[in-house]
C-alpha cells in the first residue's frame, strides 16, 4: 500500500464528488442491468457482490428485482450512506477490493462503469482481480464494464466547464504516463480545491493478460450497454463476462 494517500480514497469520500456527478441520468445505468440480468439469467437464491458499489444506486435497483446483493466500496461515506437502505437481501460493506472478500460466496460479481484501474501499479490491478476470483464460486460469473480506452483518448474534452449547485467545476483532462488523468478544480465558501482523477489506459490486450494471470475465462465481450457485439473502432465500452 502507498504511504500517501490514493486519489479514490479522498475524492469519492469527498462531498464535492457526488455534487459534480449528482445529476447522473440513471436511466442508462438501469437499462444495462436489465440487459445484463436477461443475458446472465441469476437465480433469486443466487448471490451477487456489486464491487466499487458507491452509494449503492446500482445494488439497490438489483435488489429491487428480487436479487440477493452485497455491495462494497472503499469509501467510508459512501457505505454509510447505502446503510440505510439495508434489508434482509442487501448489505453493503466498506471493503478494498485489493483484498479478498468472503471467499467462494458469490454467483457473480458485477464491477459497473470503470470502477477498474484505479491502482497506480499494474501489480495492484492483478491482485485485485485475484482477490475478485477468489469471492467467485466454481462456475460463477466476473462482469467488468470499463471504458473502450482508444475511443475514449481519441475523443477526449481537454478542457470543460460544469456549474453544479452553485459550484464552477473547472475539468481537464490529458492521458499521463499511461493514466488518462481528470483534474477537477473549483473553489467554494472561500477555499480552493483541486481533485484528480486516474484511471489507467488499459485495452483489450491488457485485460486478456490480467484475465490469464487470475485464471479467468472469458466467456464474451460486449461494446455497449445494449450488449452489442465489441468493436475496438466505435465501441462505447468494453464489457467482459468471465468465468471462474
Amino acid at each position: 500500500m502507498a504511504q500517501q494517500e490514493e486519489w479514490f480514497s479522498t475524492w469519492f469520500d469527498s462531498p464535492y464528488y457526488h455534487i459534480l456527478y449528482s445529476n447522473r441520468d440513471d436511466r442508462d445505468a438501469r437499462l444495462f442491468m436489465d440487459n445484463l440480468l436477461a443475458y446472465l439469467h441469476p437465480k433469486p437464491e443466487h448471490k451477487i457482490l456489486d464491487l466499487a458499489c458507491g452509494k449503492g444506486r446500482h445494488s439497490r435497483y438489483l435488489n429491487e428485482q428480487g436479487y440477493d446483493v452485497t455491495g462494497i466500496d472503499l469509501s467510508e461515506q459512501s457505505i454509510a450512506y447505502a446503510k440505510q437502505f439495508e434489508n434482509e437481501r442487501l448489505h453493503f460493506a466498506v471493503h478494498d477490493m485489493r483484498e479478498v472478500y468472503k471467499p467462494e460466496s458469490f454467483d457473480f460479481v458485477l464491477n459497473l462503469f470503470t470502477s477498474f484501474g484505479y491502482f497506480e501499479s499494474e501489480t495492484e490491478n492483478v491482485v485485485a482481480l485475484k482477490a475478485v476470483a477468489e469471492s467467485l464460486k466454481r462456475g460463477g460469473k466476473l462482469v467488468i464494464d470499463f471504458m473502450n480506452t482508444d475511443r475514449t483518448i481519441e475523443r477526449l474534452v481537454t478542457h470543460e466547464e460544469k456549474e453544479v449547485q452553485g459550484i464552477y467545476f473547472h475539468i481537464s483532462r490529458k492521458v499521463e504516463h499511461d493514466f488518462i488523468v481528470k483534474t477537477i478544480e473549483f473553489r467554494d465558501k472561500g477555499r480552493d480545491y483541486c481533485f484528480e482523477e486516474r484511471v489507467r489506459a488499459l485495452r483489450e490486450e491488457d485485460f486478456m493478460e490480467y484475465f490469464g494471470m487470475a485464471q479467468l475465462r472469458l466467456v464474451e465481450t460486449f461494446g455497449d450497454y445494449s450488449l452489442h457485439p465489441f468493436h475496438p473502432e466505435n465501441s462505447e465500452r468494453v464489457i467482459f463476462v468471465l468465468k471462474k
